[in-house]
């Protein structure tokens, strides 16, 4: 769910955010629907009991497809459909309804906000097959390489900043959102006085500071598992319970693309002994990948984390802060909240048929 419509600022210049409010009407309650965040950070599951109960399919004779894509967000209002704003769910129905001739409904699994990406989120739709020749004749299913394919076709016309990645036949009962087991995130930090990279604008959160990474990983260990994360909590999150259980948090650092080489790789040793990268070479930035996983969050509850943890990084909180934090229960007793270009949603666990 999108709090802004607006294209999102350039992160390299973006300051800090406060947890924004967001509109009831925009929010689900967690009575078997789901009270999402920007990011699906907060989707809380449907009992299992509940998802039988839930709508089938009422058409008898459409397929529904399971739909794992991957978008930049940049560009997108986020990603639940929303009038006069291009949206990732709006770009997906306008592509199915070119390929299959009529319209359709695609139900995300996880929204994101505007400027979250998704490396894989994951939609159910459903199509029903017609005959261009003899309209009314109901043909056999697509199979899903040939969904894949064709959707992809007319997603490239586009922007070209979305893409189909997998396609599965599922049952007409089986729902992207309620049968979702697990969600994992990324969040990507640059460390470094230098500008950020142009190939990096708007992928990532550019802290100037030097991070400690020992100490993030450190606060890590005091927010994972089952806690009350109200102080990771947005305002305007209409859970009924800000009890979570918080299955991974950790902090790792990686090479950043796209420096393909390793730094040892393209030093090169100057007359006067000093180390250069040499003329036109860009000073690298430490990258580090926050990973949060669980199978429900709280809204903006995962940008909250990493505001959190980037100010651990910089030494303006340490583990304890964290724990009184936490202990706290109350948001604004948090730091301000990461910037959204920096999350990415990972991954949507399923136990599929």
């Amino acid at each position: 769910m999108t709090e802004n419509p607006k294209s999102p600022r350039d992160c390299a210049f973006e300051s800090w955010e406060r947890p924004s409010k967001i509109a009831k009407s925009e929010c689900y309650s967690d009575e078997g629907e789901a009270e999402t965040g920007e990011e699906e950070e907060g989707s809380q599951q449907a009992p299992e009991s509940g998802v039988a109960s839930r709508p089938m399919n009422q058409n008898p004779r459409a397929q529904r497809y399971l739909v794992a894509i991957e978008y930049i967000g940049t560009r997108f209002s986020g990603s639940q459909k929303q009038p006069n704003f291009r949206t990732v769910v709006g770009v997906l129905e306008e592509a199915f309804h070119k390929f299959i001739g009529q319209p359709v409904s695609v139900l995300c699994s996880s929204r994101t906000d505007a400027g979250v990406h998704a490396l894989s989120n994951v939609c159910h739709v459903d199509v029903e097959r017609i005959s261009k020749r003899k309209p009314g004749e109901v043909l056999a299913p697509h199979e899903p390489q040939v969904v894949k394919r064709a959707v992809n076709h007319f997603l490239q016309r586009n922007e070209g900043d979305i893409s189909v990645i997998d396609v599965r036949c599922v049952p007409a009962d089986f729902h992207a959102r309620y049968r979702a087991r697990e969600r994992t995130y990324f969040y990507r930090l640059f460390s470094g006085p230098e500008p950020l990279s142009t190939f990096e604008k708007e992928r990532a959160w550019h802290v100037t500071e030097e991070l400690n990474l020992v100490s993030m990983q450190e606060a890590c260990k005091v927010l994972i598992g089952h806690h009350d994360f109200s102080s990771f909590r947005a305002s305007g999150c209409q859970a009924n319970s800000p009890i979570r259980t918080l299955d991974e948090l950790n902090v790792t650092e990686v090479v950043s693309s796209p420096y393909f080489p390793s730094m040892v790789e393209r030093r090169v040793e100057s007359t006067n002994g000093v180390t250069d990268l040499g003329f036109g070479m860009r000073k690298k930035h430490r990258c580090l990948v926050v990973t949060a996983r669980a199978r429900a969050f709280l809204y903006h509850q995962v940008r909250l984390l990493v505001g959190v943890l980037k100010s651990v990084g910089t030494g303006d909180l340490t583990s304890s802060d964290v724990e009184r934090i936490l202990n706290a229960k109350d948001v604004t007793a948090a730091s301000p909240m990461a910037p959204a270009c920096g999350l990415y949603l990972g991954h949507v666990k399923y136990d599929l048929p």
